[in-house]
């Protein structure tokens, strides 16, 4: 039985990889970003998530090593907090309270107990960087409100800050300004470029900024593609700055590397680029990334790069420029025109990928699993081309088939349209193109729905279009002399008084097809495609259209333009009821009978989850998000939960996604941050397979398998039993507390001896004298009998073996059963 707690709207996953620079361990076995509100761990080697640290309370700004600890991670996000992690084990291990929004966090070898960070006063668009004094605390949390100011007008990206010269000053840069402060001096220079209009000067805004990690020199990126090498900064008179020219764009990041004997830089060429010895000649490259560079990391051992792309990517490159590891986030388009949708194969999530393909994304695992080329053409990345788009995409007979829609319109007359209709191969686990239809209609396709009946024989697709047809579109028998074959081809087209098509849906069991036209529905029989019906509230053009399912498959929902929605019950051709709401997503639970309904108003966006047979919403949740919600979908679960809140039922079977318009993937959840936490002890326990060594007997788990063996009953209750280590604070500190994270060994190993030793009521069979009278034996044995006899009794129900055990020994019988009490047999078991 689930807790009934508040629902809460939670990301997911799904967040960006690339918001800020990635970071090396020290020993280059993993690398860290930021995922939204969490940290991922990933291995360079393996490219999977090793852990994901959770705790703070809203989106993860920055991330740091610790320079007294290399397996411990700084952390600031916008909750005003800085947390210190072990991340080897994802544990937590400290929270600083800063109390206000923490904007980026850099640290520094030389810096004594306090890290740097960037921070937002009075005005939105002015940020400081201070310094902040970590007090030494023994407990959890600890406030660190002593700040102490740095610089002023700064960028609040940390791609705009840089200590240079192990730590000897630090470098910021906005618009054409750049600050240099000296931290032994202090004192700070500023250097100005030019800002005048014309063509020559237009572009020299500061993108980014690098220091040079051993020499007194500054390199900056530049909106018009040119990388800046400052030196003698020190004075802003005898300054001087050396240009290296390559980006035909602006530069979108540099970074040294550990040595300081090259440059990396990166734009939007999707290239990384190599400056060896800053020289303009001396430049070795690494084309085709797929993406535009956003973020360059290096390792602390210099061995290996990481860049971060647009497409939500990270890339593990090796010192000599092989790309070596690839890890695949959420890929967030420009539009999601396809929606979202789940593959009924493998339960992914399907929408709108790279340029011209569909992403399949696990939402169990928060990774991507393919993706799938549609459009089949090289994708040219240059602004103001008119690019192919992929904008309808739609699953049908159980993942069989899928259909997509592909177009381009360069002037308003000249529309290229495609359909392309995909067969799933069992031989190659993928999508192969079946056919491809040149220009299914004569203008827009505004959506495509497949006949998903159980009892469908033949499997159909129709098609709506703003041509004011709706095509039907059935599988047949395509085979020639060569080769057996199928192909679709149109079986029937519809249209109403030349009206639009804006929104197609078949009923449960496929015997009906709703089709609205603009503010009308109609229903047509499958079958004969016979008009039956049709229904006009004269509300709005209808946005949104789906069946009823289960015990409300009598119903057809429609929600308008003009924020109405409708029921319509499909038995008596009537108007059941409306109510008037702004529905901008609404979605059927393929499992059971509720339906979600997403609106939009001035405080944010509202969901409501209903069954058509009544118009009373079984759950309301208020500003669900700030933003307009796009899309969303139910995603059926594989193992129910089990709700017992009329409220929360309709998340027993389903589990409901929502896309915002930044693309943020957000669902509901019960579990309170904390309880989202893995437990120490679940991520530290002893692996159930370790050997039968004597460490393995004091865990004692062979303990509880021997609890329930009758057999073995009578001998263990005079053996010395030592206590479970499950239930001793001390033994379980000592091992599940990280090494690095202990207190001192002659703190803990008073507490340790004492655990292990027995206590007085215990008594050992040594104890027992030799020389005892035949007379306290036999009283003794037949002490024994009667207990083990009440104790078979009892257990009748779970054991046949009572009859076994109870029996009649005889003196000596009983004087080698003495002998044999006094060894410890339990080694057997674990043969």
């Amino acid at each position: 039985m689930v807790e009934e707690e508040s629902l809460r709207v939670v990301r997911c996953g799904g967040s960006e990889l690339n918001f800020r620079r990635a970071v090396f361990s020290a020993d280059s076995k993993y690398v860290f970003c930021v995922s939204g509100d969490f940290i991922k761990v990933y291995s360079t080697a393996t490219e999977e998530c090793v852990h994901i640290l959770q705790g703070h309370r809203n989106m993860v700004t920055g991330i740091q090593l610790n320079p007294k600890n290399h397996l411990q991670l700084y952390s600031c996000s916008f909750d005003g907090m800085i947390k210190l992690w072990d991340y080897t084990d994802g544990i937590l291990i400290k929270t600083f309270i800063v109390g206000c929004k923490l904007h980026a966090l850099f640290t520094l070898d030389c810096a004594e107990d306090s890290v740097f960070v960037t921070i937002n006063k009075e005005k939105p668009d002015v940020f400081q960087l201070v310094s902040v004094k970590l007090p030494k605390s023994s407990s959890q949390e600890v406030e660190a409100k002593e700040l102490s100011f740095v610089l002023d007008y700064i960028n609040q990206s940390p791609k705009c800050i840089a200590f240079g010269n192990e730590g000897e000053y630090v470098a910021a840069v906005r618009d054409f300004y750049l600050s240099v402060y000296f931290f032994k001096k202090k004192t700070t220079s500023r250097f100005t470029l030019s800002s005048s209009r014309n063509k020559k000067h237009a572009k020299n805004n500061f993108t980014c900024v690098a220091c040079h990690p051993k020499e007194d020199c500054i390199a900056t990126g530049h909106r018009d593609g040119k990388i800046r090498l400052w030196r003698n900064f020190d004075d802003e008179k005898k300054y001087t700055y050396t240009c290296l020219h390559w980006h035909h764009d602006l530069v979108m990041d540099l970074a040294f590397s550990v040595t300081g004997s090259s440059l990396l830089s990166g734009g939007r060429e999707s290239v990384l680029v190599e400056w060896r010895e800053a020289a303009e000649k001396n430049k070795e490259f690494l084309p085709r990334l797929g993406a535009t560079i956003e973020h360059i990391s290096v390792s602390p051992a210099g061995d290996l790069f990481c860049t971060s792309h647009s497409d939500n990517k990270m890339i593990i490159i090796h010192r000599n420029l092989e790309a070596s590891a690839v890890i695949q986030g959420l890929v967030k388009d420009r539009n999601i025109f396809t929606g979202l949708m789940i593959d009924p194969r493998t339960k992914a999530l399907v929408l709108n990928g790279k340029p011209g393909h569909l992403q399949f994304y696990s939402l169990q695992s928060d990774k991507q699993l393919y993706n799938l080329d549609i459009i089949q053409q090289e994708y040219i990345n240059d602004y103001g081309l008119i690019q192919i788009e992929l904008t309808k995409a739609a699953f049908g007979c159980y993942g069989n088939w899928l259909a997509t829609v592909e177009q381009r319109q360069e002037k308003e007359t000249e529309l290229e349209l495609q359909m392309k209709l995909w067969t799933y191969n069992k031989k190659t686990q993928g999508f192969v193109l079946n056919t491809k239809v040149n220009m299914p209609h004569e203008d827009h396709i505004t959506a495509l729905c497949f006949c998903n009946a159980e009892k469908s024989e033949n499997p159909t697709l129709v098609t709506t279009s703003k041509d004011g047809h709706f095509k039907v579109w059935i599988l047949t028998d395509d085979s020639d002399i060569y080769k057996k074959a199928v192909g679709w081809t149109c079986d029937f087209v519809g249209s109403y008084h030349k009206y639009q098509a804006t929104n197609c849906c078949f009923s449960e069991d496929g015997s009906l097809l709703a089709v609205s036209f603009e503010e009308i529905v109609t229903i047509w029989d499958s079958d004969t495609w016979e008009l039956k019906c049709t229904f006009c509230q004269r509300a709005g053009k209808i946005r949104h259209l789906c069946f009823g399912r289960l015990t409300c498959s009598k119903y057809l929902l429609g929600a308008t333009e003009n924020g109405i929605l409708c029921c319509w019950n499909l038995l008596s051709c009537a108007l059941e009821w409306s109510a008037k709401l702004n529905v901008r997503v609404m979605e059927p639970d393929p499992n059971s009978e509720n339906i979600a309904a997403i609106s939009q108003s001035s405080m944010g966006s509202d969901l409501f989850v209903f069954r058509p047979s009544e118009p009373r919403p079984l759950y309301i949740q208020k500003n669900i998000s700030r933003e307009e919600v796009q899309w969303g979908v139910f995603v059926p679960r594989d193992v129910p939960e089990s709700f017992t809140s009329e409220a929360y039922q309709w998340l027993n079977r389903s589990q409901f996604y929502f896309l915002t318009k930044s693309q943020s993937l957000l669902t509901f959840s019960t579990q309170s941050p904390e309880e989202k936490l893995t437990p120490t002890s679940k991520q530290l326990l002893a692996e159930e397979t370790l050997p039968t060594t004597p460490f393995y007997f004091i865990l004692g788990k062979h303990r509880q398998e021997q609890q329930d063996d009758k057999l073995n009953e009578a001998l263990e209750n005079e053996l010395v039993q030592l206590p479970l280590t499950e239930n001793i604070p001390a033994i379980s500190e000592l091992l599940h507390t990280p090494a690095h994270v202990l207190p001192s060994a002659s703190f803990l190993c008073s507490m340790f001896v004492n655990s292990l030793l027995l206590s007085k009521e215990t008594k050992s069979a040594e104890e027992i004298p030799d020389d005892v009278s035949m007379e306290e034996e036999k009283e003794s044995v037949d002490s024994d009998e009667e207990n083990n006899f009440t104790e078979e009794v009892q257990d009748t129900n779970n054991t046949d073996l009572g009859k076994d055990i109870i029996h009649q020994l005889s003196k000596s019988e009983e004087k080698e059963l003495r002998k044999f009490r006094k060894v410890d047999y339990s080694w057997i078991t674990a043969l």
